[in-house]
């Protein structure tokens, strides 16, 4: 959907921010090419989103404007903006590098460690969610927030379940805190266990949980595993529908159980919702990729596009740390981030372990 020029105006001071601390970071980055740009983004875009917060709150505009929920103010439109639409536009153009055959290749190879990642990661969310006394929605939130796409993941979920807004606010911060961890972590992982541009996309891919944090991971370790972990990503972003259908078919017969009420077309909202969960930017990548695989876009534009994929990524990333509320971290509460960090590290593992078995490392 198109800005109106009103909102344009709004966004720009944000979107000039994000792109201030990109181009600085891509300069750190190529100074630094072992650490590369999304990194320096992700933490100078923190402590500069720190920094306008504390000024905020020396303002006296904590509670009246950038108060309850971290807003930054005039910059929060502009990197809300960056944070989303930039980094979604940044993965249409890392289709410019792959072929039809390359996608569907790498998504048939992957197809058992992503569902053996899934299985996983939602089994022992009910097991440890309960152990850990976490309640019934929240546990499923982190679980499929873990298990699937993150972020998406918990919005397209959180209707069908009912859940709480202060239950979505935890199981939010909760993945976001391993979203960022995987930024740094996994790279280290990765060159420490000596993995392949493949492997550690296939890793990155089914073990981190939001797009962008999947996209950053794998730029930082390499151009060939930013390929692979965007298709085993999208692929496994698939995986929501049947996953919400699920969902809303049990809380369907519970509801038939607790209240016999004949249908007023409420109860049928989570599967016309099921039509609008695949985003729009998987769609874009596709094309993309079918635009390349019958040569509209020739094959050596691919590093072109490469090149501001990495960047738009990075803006991204800069907006992702400015958006990093600290305080609603810490409000999160320790059994919940507990549980998410526990997940972490399973799917993790399992993905490593199950390419390892497959002889794919």
């Amino acid at each position: 959907m198109p800005l109106s020029r009103p909102a344009v105006a709004a966004a720009l001071p944000g979107i000039a921010l994000a792109l201030v601390i990109g181009i600085v970071a891509s300069l750190a980055g190529r100074a630094v090419p072992v650490v590369g740009g999304p990194v320096p983004a992700v933490v100078l875009g923190a402590l500069v989103g720190w920094l306008v917060r504390r000024r905020a709150h020396e303002d006296g505009r904590d509670g009246a404007t950038a108060g309850a929920a971290g807003d930054l103010g005039v910059l929060q439109p502009g990197v809300k903006f960056a944070s989303s639409r930039v980094l979604q536009a940044a993965v249409v153009l890392l289709g410019a590098q792959l072929s039809i055959g390359e996608v569907l290749r790498i998504g048939g190879e992957t197809l058992p460690v992503m569902l053996t990642t899934l299985v996983v990661c939602l089994v022992a969310a009910w097991g440890i969610g309960r152990l850990l006394r976490v309640s019934g929605a929240l546990r499923t939130l982190i679980g499929v927030g873990t298990g699937i796409c993150g972020a998406s993941a918990i919005a397209a979920v959180t209707p069908v379940i009912g859940a709480a807004s202060a239950e979505v606010a935890y199981a939010m911060s909760t993945i976001f805190l391993c979203n960022i961890a995987a930024v740094f972590v996994f790279p280290v992982v990765g060159h420490a266990l000596g993995l392949s541009q493949h492997a550690f996309g296939v890793f990155a891919g089914t073990a981190v949980n939001d797009t962008s944090s999947v996209v950053a991971t794998a730029t930082v370790y390499g151009r060939q595993a930013t390929d692979t972990a965007v298709v085993v990503k999208l692929v496994r972003t698939l995986v929501i529908i049947p996953i919400v259908v699920g969902l809303a078919g049990l809380e369907a017969r519970r509801t038939a159980r607790t209240q016999p009420t004949p249908d007023t077309g409420e109860r049928h909202a989570g599967g016309v919702r099921v039509l609008r969960l695949v985003p729009w930017f998987l769609f874009g990548f596709l094309v993309v990729v079918l635009l390349r695989t019958v040569g509209v876009l020739p094959a050596d534009a691919a590093p072109g596009f490469a090149a501001v994929a990495t960047f738009l990524v990075t803006v991204a990333l800069a907006a992702i740390g400015l958006s990093t509320d600290f305080g609603a971290l810490r409000r999160a509460g320790f059994r919940p981030m507990l549980l998410g960090i526990v997940l972490w590290v399973l799917v993790a593992g399992t993905s490593l372990g199950v390419q390892a078995a497959l002889g794919q490392l």
